[in-house]
């Protein structure tokens, strides 16, 4: 297997940690912030030695940076509770320079901090993953509602986040993770007996005629394995190289999570927000018939959108705005489709305090909710 920090990382690598960066930097804010959560424990559990053959920061340099925050406006004795990062490296060479270079971090960070002591903890461990995650202090981690936690897992190929390890996430409270899957591989070898034994590929439909769609069927089957009746959010980016698809799926029970990394998507992909490349056979950018906010991806919600609340599966804004989540859609594409319904089409009636808002969800009172009324023809 090769060994990414051995080299400069690849244009392909480098997007996946801007985007595991992005998603860190909106993450962290909330829950250090949080009078709900006591601690917040950040955990990498593929951490690698931690930089490229030049130096470019990994993962875990990269959540480090992050947790300082602005001019360092995170590193403050005065934060209200504790923040821990749990580093995992299954080989012990690289487990070895990894602690040399978190080290040697901290140790940089501390001189321009004018610290003796660094207000963050870190742990670098050598397991298999495996063992790693079900270590018993890990365990009782993850089940306590009083933690927040951020799951990083930049695993090679597929096989470690297997349908267990998924199910074990998405049940752990206060738990948002991100984790990367060689989508491609899955599809070329879904008939071997050695991919099955991870990943129930007769559950998965690919499309031989559309390969650049593997990773979103993958991410698709991932939400099947989803309780029902639960209130669950997942979203995913493909990322291409070469002639093959790998990509990350993000997994959160919040809203608040979904809206944060849908906020990083649709920045790096203004056309869909899932991907590195021309996922819809959208016009370009610079072309005659080119428009940012009326892509095929979006055109195509706003006809399904208009489908729900015509049949009723959508009667009020928040259904509305946690449908559009559900679906990697920004909350805005549904405020401007209520407008055109009662503006333009005089189609339907606002019920209630009309408003447009559409970011915190969570935090909606009772009077900002209003109700979608159907007028008669």
């Amino acid at each position: 297997m090769k060994d990414i920090n051995k080299q400069e990382f690849d244009e392909a690598t480098k997007l996946k940690l801007e985007i595991f960066r992005e998603c860190f930097k909106e993450w962290l804010p909330v829950f250090i912030h949080s009078r709900y959560i006591d601690k917040t424990f950040i955990y990498d559990f593929f951490a690698g030695s931690g930089k490229d053959s030049i130096n470019n920061s990994g993962s875990p340099l990269i959540l480090y940076e992050e947790a300082m925050g602005e001019n360092q406006m995170f590193c403050s004795k005065s934060k209200p509770h504790s923040v821990v990062f749990g580093f995992n490296e299954n080989k012990k060479t690289k487990s070895e320079e990894l602690r040399i270079n978190v080290e040697n971090h901290v140790t940089a960070c501390l001189k321009n901090c004018n610290r003796s002591e660094c207000v963050y903890d870190y742990h670098i461990v050598n397991y298999e993953f495996k063992d790693a995650i079900i270590r018993p202090n890990v365990e009782a981690i993850l089940k306590n509602p009083k933690y927040g936690k951020f799951i990083l897992l930049d695993q090679y190929g597929f096989k470690e986040v297997d349908n267990d390890v998924f199910r074990k996430l998405v049940s752990s409270p206060k738990t948002d993770f991100i984790f990367f899957i060689s989508s491609s591989f899955i599809k070329r070898f879904n008939e071997h007996p050695y991919i099955k034994k991870y990943i129930e590929t007769e559950l998965i439909n690919f499309d031989e005629a559309k390969p650049k769609e593997c990773h979103k069927i993958v991410a698709n089957y991932f939400k099947t394995l989803i309780p029902e009746n639960s209130e669950y959010y997942l979203h995913h980016f493909t990322i291409k190289k070469g002639a093959n698809y790998y990509g990350l799926i993000f997994g959160s029970a919040h809203t608040f999570g979904m809206e944060k990394f849908l906020k990083v998507c649709w920045e790096k992909d203004v056309l869909s927000g899932e991907a590195n490349f021309d996922m819809n056979d959208d016009y370009q950018k610079g072309s005659l018939f080119y428009t940012e906010n009326n892509t095929n991806k979006i055109e195509a919600f706003k006809g399904i959108l208009e489908m729900e609340i015509f049949s009723g599966n959508i009667k009020t804004n928040i259904e509305g705005l946690k449908f559009s989540l559900s679906s990697g859609i920004q909350t805005k594409v549904f405020l401007d489709k209520i407008i055109e319904l009662r503006d333009k089409k005089k189609l339907i009636t606002i019920s209630g305090n009309f408003n447009k808002k559409i970011s915190n969800i969570h935090k909606l009172s009772e009077a900002d909710v209003y109700s979608i009324i159907l007028n008669k023809k």
